[in-house]
């Protein structure tokens, strides 16, 4: 993956090319003209150590600072003091070498060691810097500040300090600083950075919108529904910031294991300098060896590449418009195969279409009808009844609500009847029954039944695809809904769902919950899926909580562990995929980081390589799974 290099990674990198073309240069003059013998006598060791040194303190002063800054604050065994003593120890024997009149060994490989260990450093920053490319885009979504309709005029403040109810003014290329409702205006906005959408989103008076969008073309005036702390992108940002908290077992075992694994292996090391060294007397060989072992047994591959690939797993999926909201949920998506889906609003739009009218040759007056009796009401079936009708809907009816039955509307001699069966029958309206998978609505005229009308919540058209793919990932879905068992059955039969009670309350959702969580298997995962406030308990009460953010209650967002900022099912599957391969690769990183390591850590202490080889089981290990984490951006 590309991207423009910061200005510390491309000094960095100019530095350690500098560094690396000296040191090409200067062991070539070396090897061809033995430097060390430029002068005779016992300092001839000085031409090229100070020409070496000069190289080393080049590439890696700031190590050594980290190492003595480290040390103050009590952390001493790091990777940046393990590589202070080797290289300290190459120089010393190097040094002892020569004043010791024995051929010079060592200036050129401690300096190697740093200059190959900062190169491994660079692409730990550079793939880091690329993740959080990544993540950096919602932290962008900050607002600098809003500007507001006062009384005293116009005013730009910090959004903290802007109320609910002001109104607020939103220029072209500007973020919108705090969620509300258009009052004044029409627009484009740009969402990319809060959704991963990459069109614009044609916005009209009456519409919501939420922090964090950059309006495109017309100034909007907004009217605050919420304060800046309650905020989409305040809690998106907040949650951004708390992910890093939440770690995963492996990278707690990694934590843990460098907490232990370098103080043993600096006492192996010593034991394998002294005990050697007294029982032969050959000191300088096994010194030798045991600075060879701890620059091999410096943990940099696990230590960096572990977190990096959880953190690439979670840059990745921020691309995709899926918050994670720390790298122990990715691990766990990694093991989920139960997905429990609430209904309305999660698999279906939350909306009422009228999907049958009978009988088909009395539409228009069925719907003229309907819609007089219906125009006044807020209901969602009144409101879909008046927008399926496209005549001028005539006025001047006296309108009766009718509980729990429906709408009566008088005008002289006529009467209009509008609702269920309940109302036919208290009419005394002969009327054909409608049977199917919805709410059905009857019309009757002067007590003459005309028709009736059947409304269904439309099935998002995403959610059967993603059904589909977590049904190809071996995944059982199931719907937990309160709708009535007809209305489940169609939309479970639809989508080919494993299961689905229906008439449930949140209590009862949780319970069906707390079921399947008892009846899966320790090695597996629960998800569930919803938007609604009633779905915040069981949000929480899952192994991970999934919310749609687009349309999702605050409740919602905030108790699950995962939201799908785009409101799209089909980041489920995506979710999983990213998850298994960020696990993947960090089961690869882990397994071939010991393997090599032990194999190089054996050979260095019976003396079969030198620190060359070290330098390798160090860096080379560590840079190979730094580009293997990379490859988890690459969904």
């Amino acid at each position: 993956m590309r991207r423009r290099l910061g200005r510390r990674e491309r000094n960095a990198l100019i530095r350690i090319i500098t560094a690396f073309v000296l040191f090409v240069a200067l062991f070539a003059t070396d090897k061809a003209i033995n430097l060390g013998g430029v002068f005779s006598g016992r300092y001839c060791w000085l031409l090229p150590f100070c020409l070496y040194f000069a190289i080393y303190v080049f590439i890696g002063y700031d190590i050594f600072r980290k190492a003595a800054i480290n040390i103050a604050h009590g952390q001493i065994f790091d990777e940046n003091f393990l590589m202070c003593v080797a290289t300290f120890g190459a120089f010393g024997l190097a040094i002892y070498r020569g004043v010791s009149g024995m051929e010079l060994e060592g200036f050129d490989e401690a300096c190697a060691v740093l200059l190959f260990y900062q190169t491994g450093e660079w692409f730990q920053r550079y793939a880091t810097g690329s993740s959080r490319r990544s993540i950096s885009a919602l932290m962008e979504l900050r607002p600098d500040c809003a500007v507001v309709k006062r009384e005293s005029g116009i005013e730009t403040v910090d959004p903290s300090e802007v109320s609910v109810g002001e109104t607020i003014l939103v220029n072209p290329g500007e973020k919108v600083p705090l969620d509300g409702v258009i009052i004044k205006g029409n627009s484009s906005l740009d969402t990319k950075a809060l959704t991963g959408e990459s069109l614009p989103r044609e916005v009209f008076t009456g519409d919501e919108v939420i922090s964090g969008c950059v309006n495109l073309t017309s100034q909007l005036e907004i009217r605050v529904e919420k304060a800046f702390y309650d905020s989409t992108v305040s809690k998106i940002l907040e949650l951004v910031e708390n992910a890093s908290d939440k770690k995963a077992k492996s990278e707690n075992f990694i934590t843990v294991f460098a907490k232990y694994y370098t103080p043993s292996v600096m006492g192996i090391a010593l034991l394998l300098a002294l005990i050697p060294g007294l029982v032969t007397g050959d000191w300088m060989t096994w010194v030798y060896r045991a600075l060879s072992f701890l620059v091999v047994s410096c943990p940099c591959a696990l230590v960096i590449s572990i977190p990096l690939s959880f953190f690439c797993g979670i840059g990745a999926a921020s691309r995709q418009g899926i918050l994670v909201k720390g790298s122990n949920y990715l691990e766990k998506l990694n093991k989920a195969n139960i997905f429990v889906f609430d209904k309305t609003g999660t698999l279906t739009k939350g909306n009422f279409a009228l999907s049958q009218l009978s009988p088909a040759d009395k539409k228009e007056e069925i719907l003229r009808l309907a819609a007089i009796a219906e125009r006044d009401s807020s209901h969602p079936i009144a409101r879909s009844i008046v927008a399926s009708y496209n005549g001028k809907v005539e006025d001047g009816y006296v309108l009766s609500d009718i509980s729990g039955k429906g709408i009566a509307a008088k005008k002289g001699d006529e009467l209009i009847l509008c609702g269920n069966e309940k109302l036919m029958r208290a009419y005394n309206v002969d009327f054909v029954e409608t049977q199917g998978a919805g709410t059905v609505v009857y019309v009757a005229h002067n007590g003459i039944f005309v028709g009736s009308m059947l409304f269904s919540d439309e099935i998002k058209p995403e959610s059967q695809q993603a059904i589909r793919e977590l049904r190809n990932m071996n995944c059982k879905t199931f719907m937990l809904t309160g709708d009535n068992e007809k209305i489940a059955s169609s939309v479970a039969r639809t989508l080919g769902l494993s299961g689905y009670k229906a008439s449930l309350m949140p209590a009862d959702k949780v319970a069906e919950v707390e079921k399947l969580l008892a009846e899966k298997q320790n090695s597996q995962a629960l998800c569930f899926v919803g938007d609604g406030i009633n779905d915040a308990p069981v949000l929480m009460r899952s192994d991970i909580g999934i919310a749609m953010g687009g349309v999702g209650s605050d409740a919602a967002i905030e108790a699950s562990d995962v939201v799908l900022m785009r409101d799209d099912l089909n980041g489920l599957p995506i979710a999983k995929r990213i998850a298994k391969k960020t696990m993947r690769v960090v089961y690869e990183n882990i397994i071939f980081s010991l393997v090599v390591k032990a194999a190089i850590l054996i050979l260095s202490a019976f003396g079969i390589t030198n620190m060359w080889m070290a330098v390798f089981g160090d860096v080379g290990v560590a840079v190979i799974a730094i580009l293997n984490s990379m490859n988890v951006n690459n969904k």
